[in-house]
């Protein structure tokens, strides 16, 4: 009998895993192809309306990686190395996303080294 039992669970978490392909629920996952491309066009309009208003003006120069997570929204935290003003820093770009509120749905931070952190929120 409880042999019989191990062995419907073993199967019943052999399932589970191939189910998940790979991705753990609130885990980070590393971006590749259409959805890497996506995300870089996403952070290319995230970082133009940054840069309207008060805040500052950076340009993508180059993508190093890219990794989302799924934590009440979407996490988007790009490895990139940005320009702003002529000068070229490699920056950490979070992007979290709550798509169903309807003020405050959108938080992003911009780290780089040797600047201050900012924080902007819509």
């Amino acid at each position: 009998m409880i042999g019989s039992k191990f062995f419907y669970l073993t199967l019943f978490a052999v399932v589970c895993v191939s189910l998940c392909d790979g991705q753990i629920l609130g885990g980070h996952t590393e971006l590749q192809g259409d959805d890497l491309q996506k995300a870089i066009e996403n952070l290319d309009v995230v970082l133009a309306k940054l840069s309207t208003g008060d805040g500052p003006s950076y340009k993508a120069i180059k993508v190093i990686k890219v990794t989302t997570q799924v934590v009440s929204g979407s996490l988007e935290t790009y490895t990139v190395e940005l320009d702003k003003s002529g000068a070229s820093k490699q920056c950490t770009v979070k992007v979290w996303s709550q798509p169903w509120l309807k003020e405050n749905g959108t938080n992003v931070t911009v780290e780089c080294e040797g600047d201050e952190k900012v924080d902007s929120t819509w």
